[in-house]
C-alpha cells in the first residue's frame, strides 16, 4: 500500500456471528483527470489509452484518484490498479464499446463457477488492493453486440460443454483459453478478481453483457449506495463468488436476473479453490425487479455461510416480483454447504413464488449436456427467517431436500403473509423445521394445491 495515506474509514455491520470490521480503501488526495493524458469528450473517441495511462501514472504515483468530468466519454476495457480510485463525476458517463476486440487478449476470469481466460471485463481489476470505483456518473456499455450474444446457439453450448470437461479433469486454467471463434461467452461489466479492501460507491449502472458486478476471491468489500438497472440475460446485480468480509448496502437493484447472486465455484473447481463466502451482510437495499433478492448458487461448491440479510424492501406487484426472497439452489454434483443464513425485517408487496425456495436438484442447461463426474451432495442446515411480511405469493415455504442428504435446522419466527395461491407449504426431504408465529391471512379461492 502506499505511503502516508489518509486513515481508512471503517466499516463495523452487526451481525448475528463474528463480523470483523471492514477498512475501506483510502488515497492521496491528488487527482489525475484523464483529459489530461488526451481523453476526448462525446461518445465517438477512443478514450482506451487514455484512461489507461491516467490509471497508469495515478499508481505510479503512489495513488489518487483518476477523475472522469461530465460527459461521455468512450473506451474499451478499464484494467485498475492498487491504490487508484476510479471516480466518474456527476453527469458523467463511461460508455463501453461493444466490439469484441476491445477486451482482449483475454484475462484470467470465470464462467458460472469455473475458471478460465475470456474476455476482459469492462472494468477488471487482478490482484489488486486498495482500490475503488466511485462517483455519481453512469457505467453503460453499447449493447448490439452483446444483446445477439444472448443466445445460446450451439457453438455456444458447445463451448460451455468444453469448459465444463476441461474444469472437471483439472486443466490448467491458463490452458482453458474461451476468448475465441463463436463461443461468444460474455464479459461481465465490472470484476474484482483476487483483490482486497475494495469500495464500489454511489455509481449508476444501465445494461450490462452478463454479470453487473462480479467480486471474486476478494476479501474486504463494501458495495454501497449503486443503482443497477439491467435486464438483459444473466444479468444479476451483485454477483459474490468465494469472497469474504464484504458489505452491501442501500443499493437499488432492477434486474433481469437476481439481484444479489452468492457463490462459491462449480464442482470440482470449486473444491479445487477451497474458498468459501462467507461474512457477508446486506442491509438497506430495495429490488425493483428481479428474479430473487438472494440467491444462493447454484455453483456453491467452496460453500456459503455466515450472511446476513435485513431490512430490505420490494415494492413490485406480482408480475414483476421476485420468485422468491431467498433461493437456495444446488444439485448432487455441486458438494459444498450452506449454513448460518440470516434473512430478517424484510418487506414485499408480492412474490412470485414464495418467501423461502430450497431445491437440491437444479441443473438448468447442463441436465443434459454434461454428465456429472463425481456425486456429491450440499449439506444444507441454519436458515433463520425472522420478521417478514409478504403481501401475496403462491406457496410460502417451499424445502425440496435431497433423500441422501435432508435440509436441517430451518428457522422461520413472525412471518405474515396476506394471500397466499398454493399450500401453506411444501417440504420434501426436511428435518428440524420449526414454525413460530408463522401466518397466512387469506388463501385465494383458485389456490388448489399450488406449487
Amino acid at each position: 500500500m502506499a505511503a502516508n495515506l489518509p486513515y481508512a474509514e471503517e466499516v463495523r455491520p452487526e451481525a448475528p456471528f463474528p463480523m470483523p470490521a471492514i477498512q475501506l480503501p483510502s488515497f492521496p488526495e491528488r487527482d489525475f483527470r484523464i483529459t489530461d493524458y488526451g481523453a476526448v469528450e462525446g461518445g465517438e473517441a477512443d478514450n482506451t489509452l487514455a484512461l489507461r495511462q491516467a490509471i497508469t501514472a495515478c499508481h505510479d504515483a503512489g495513488g489518487g484518484r483518476v477523475v472522469v468530468p461530465p460527459g461521455t466519454w468512450l473506451t474499451g476495457a478499464i484494467h485498475l490498479k492498487s491504490n487508484v480510485n476510479l471516480h466518474l463525476a456527476e453527469g458523467a458517463v463511461l460508455l463501453f464499446s461493444d466490439d469484441p476486440k476491445d477486451y482482449l487478449p483475454a484475462v484470467q476470469t470465470s464462467w458460472e463457477g469455473m475458471e478460465c481466460f475470456n474476455y476482459s471485463p469492462l472494468i477488471y481489476a487482478f490482484e489488486c488492493d486498495n482500490v475503488a470505483l466511485s462517483g455519481k456518473g453512469t457505467l453503460r456499455p453499447r449493447m448490439g453486440t452483446w444483446t445477439r450474444w444472448f443466445a445460446r446457439p450451439p457453438a455456444h453450448m458447445e463451448a460451455l460443454k468444453q469448459l465444463y470437461n476441461l474444469a472437471a479433469k483439472g486443466v490448467p486454467v491458463e490452458k482453458r483459453q474461451m476468448a475465441v471463434g463463436e463461443n461468444n461467452m460474455r464479459p461481465d461489466f465490472v470484476q474484482f478478481n483476487r483483490c482486497r479492501n475494495v469500495l464500489i460507491e454511489d455509481l449508476k449502472i444501465r445494461n450490462s453483457p452478463f454479470w453487473c458486478i462480479h467480486l471474486l476471491l476478494c476479501d474486504g468489500a463494501v458495495v454501497r449506495r449503486v443503482d443497477i438497472s439491467a435486464h438483459g440475460h444473466n444479468n444479476d446485480g451483485i454477483d459474490l463468488a468465494l469472497s469474504r468480509n464484504i458489505v452491501v448496502e442501500d443499493c437499488t437493484f432492477d434486474q433481469g436476473d437476481d439481484a444479489i447472486a452468492l457463490k462459491s465455484g462449480s464442482n470440482q473447481d470449486g473444491w479445487r479453490l477451497h474458498t468459501p463466502t462467507e461474512n457477508v451482510v446486506v442491509r438497506r437495499c430495495t429490488i425493483r425487479r428481479g428474479h430473487q433478492l438472494v440467491a444462493i448458487g447454484s455453483d456453491l461448491s467452496g460453500g456459503i455461510r455466515n450472511v446476513y440479510v435485513h431490512d430490505c424492501i420490494s415494492s413490485n406487484d406480482t408480475d414483476s416480483a421476485p420468485i422468491y426472497l431467498v433461493f437456495i439452489k444446488t444439485n448432487r454434483g455441486r458438494g459444498g454447504f450452506v449454513e448460518n443464513i440470516w434473512m430478517e425485517n424484510i418487506s414485499a408487496q408480492s412474490t412470485r413464488a414464495g418467501v423461502l425456495g430450497i431445491d437440491t436438484d437444479v441443473l438448468y442447461q447442463w441436465r443434459d449436456l454434461v454428465p456429472i463426474y463425481e456425486e456429491r451432495r450440499t449439506a444444507i442446515r441454519g436458515i433463520h427467517l425472522t420478521n417478514i411480511k409478504i403481501g401475496e405469493t403462491d406457496t410460502p415455504f417451499t424445502i425440496l431436500g435431497d433423500a441422501q442428504m435432508p435440509v436441517k435446522d430451518i428457522f422461520m419466527k413472525d412471518i405474515t403473509v396476506t394471500k397466499a395461491r398454493g399450500r401453506p407449504h411444501r417440504y420434501e426431504n426436511a428435518e428440524g423445521i420449526h414454525e413460530d408465529n408463522v401466518r397466512v391471512i387469506e388463501f385465494l379461492a383458485d389456490a388448489q394445491g399450488g406449487n
